[in-house]
């Protein structure tokens, strides 16, 4: 993923006024050095297992990012990130990405709940968990702090292990 920096940087800078209504860290993406740093987190952290971040590629370009965050193992929870570049919008990407790693998080790493949070008005994001079948959980009022300065509150959406529908091909007729 440091290979990435350059690309995610770039994707930053020119979508400045796009990313940056919804996700604070844009305002601070002032430099390539920035992602550099963020990066450098994410693979130094202390409990790699805690945060696990992928890129998203598009016909060999760069589109974004979806990610695990503050994985909690001993209760069996994670939270899902993601943010997409503009011109990548409507075309599944995102639903796909975030579909993935639900199905890894239940088969591979014991995870019982997953959540994710998007601020109120940004129906793009919550679309995403609407489509894949997670539960609206309720608002988390002044949720996060936006880069304007202003709080926006958190829809929190969240889907269990129990509530996966089983896939059609294995469903026996």
């Amino acid at each position: 993923m440091p290979m990435d920096a350059e690309d995610i940087f770039n994707t930053i800078d020119s979508e400045r006024d796009y990313l940056g209504r919804w996700l604070p860290f844009v305002a601070q993406t002032t430099d390539i050095s920035n992602t550099v740093s963020f990066l450098n987190s994410i693979l130094e952290a202390e409990d790699k297992k805690n945060v696990c971040v992928y890129t998203i590629r598009y016909q060999d370009s760069f589109a974004g990012i979806v990610g695990f965050k503050a994985t909690d193992f001993d209760n069996h929870k994670t939270e899902i990130g993601y943010w997409l570049g503009q011109k990548f919008q409507h075309k599944g990407l995102m639903s796909q990405s975030v579909k993935t790693l639900c199905d890894k998080a239940f088969a591979e790493m014991d995870i019982n709940r997953i959540q994710i949070k998007c601020a109120v008005g940004n129906t793009r994001s919550s679309n995403i968990p609407k489509r894949l079948g997670f539960k609206l959980e309720g608002i988390e009022r002044d949720g996060e702090l936006l880069s304007s300065g202003h709080f926006t509150d958190l829809e929190t959406y969240s889907l269990l292990k129990s509530d996966k529908p089983i896939p059609h091909h294995a469903v026996k007729q």
